[in-house]
């Protein structure tokens, strides 16, 4: 089979011929047909992600597509099941072999480039914003990086949930598509003082911090009394500067989220939280923005478009 790969550390990944052994007892066999591509997977390259696989692996954490064979302790699924799979490798190929357990079903309605898209996007949103920062109806979140591919979702689910949502993205065509996805306010990151112009606002109770750097920093000082600031990526490469005299004078709350860790931490969370989204897709009530698609020959420049933040929302990579 083909796979976007990397054969040993410190090497670029590149599209070449990889074998395939039988799926273990607890593995699906997935003929893949969407890869989600995620800022993790520029990390791994470089090998400076947290979860970064010993290579040789084949790099794409989120996929999608059909089940080909199941091994022998697997009951839940079947072959010619629809599934979506959080893997943390191997979903740009055309073929893999993953464990049951971080599989979901799909609903009939959702298409596979959606569900590529889906997962790591959502999950991390709405994890981080009702299980970590508890956004309540009628409470302000603003959003660092709204355009992106996990900022869009912030935006949707935060307006799903009840809140008054502000989006802060670089330009007025992001703004656009931020406030196309439900964004009451919108300020542009490039202001000059982005602390004066959401205090201008009225301040934040939750801010959902993808970016990092000075504005995080920004966004950090706007927080009300009692507000939550949740640490979700640092796109800027940077982290923002929060002085603890400021969470004791305030009563701030800092949360870190990292979505992948809940496979060992607290597993139904995602469980849990999976079901509920898939429910609100079908809904009606989400929907990914996919900025880009790309066949899996062109896998690099799909890479090159997350690298160079040239297109709003999820990236996904097509096979077959």
């Amino acid at each position: 089979m083909r796979a976007f790969h990397i054969a040993s550390p410190g090497a670029a990944p590149c599209l070449t011929e990889i074998e395939l052994p039988p799926p273990a007892p607890h593995e699906l066999r997935v003929k893949i047909a969407a890869c989600g591509l995620n800022f993790a997977d520029l990390l791994m390259i470089e090998g400076k992600y947290q979860d970064t696989p010993r290579a040789p692996f084949t790099l794409g954490l989120e996929l999608a597509g059909t089940v080909e064979a199941v091994g022998a302790k697997v009951t839940q699924f079947a072959p010619g099941a629809r599934v979506a799979v959080y893997s943390g490798q191997g979903g740009l190929a055309e073929v893999g072999n993953f464990d049951a357990a971080r599989a979901t079903p799909l609903p009939d309605a959702m298409s596979f480039a959606d569900a590529a898209a889906f997962q790591i996007a959502y999950g991390t949103s709405h994890v981080a914003l009702e299980h970590r920062a508890r956004l309540r109806p009628k409470e302000t979140l603003v959003v660092l990086g709204a355009a992106g591919g996990v900022g869009l979702t912030a935006v949707e689910i935060g307006k799903r949930m009840g809140a008054r949502v502000i989006a802060c993205a670089r330009g007025a065509d992001k703004l656009r598509i931020a406030r196309a996805a439900g964004a009451d306010e919108t300020v542009d990151s490039d202001t000059e003082d982005l602390r004066g112009a959401l205090r201008a606002l009225g301040g934040a109770d939750v801010v959902y911090d993808a970016v990092g750097g000075a504005a995080g920093t920004a966004a950090a000082r706007a927080l009300r009394p009692g507000g939550r600031f949740l640490v979700i990526g640092f796109a800027s490469g940077s982290t923002p500067e929060i002085p603890l005299n400021h969470l004791l004078v305030k009563n701030l709350e800092v949360h870190g989220l990292y979505w992948g860790g809940y496979l060992t931490l607290a597993p139904s969370v995602l469980t849990g939280s999976m079901h509920r989204l898939f429910d609100w897709y079908v809904q009606g009530g989400l929907r990914p923005h996919i900025g880009a698609t790309l066949p899996l020959d062109d896998a690099e420049k799909a890479l090159e478009l997350l690298r160079s933040r040239r297109v709003t929302g999820k990236v996904v990579v097509t096979i077959g």
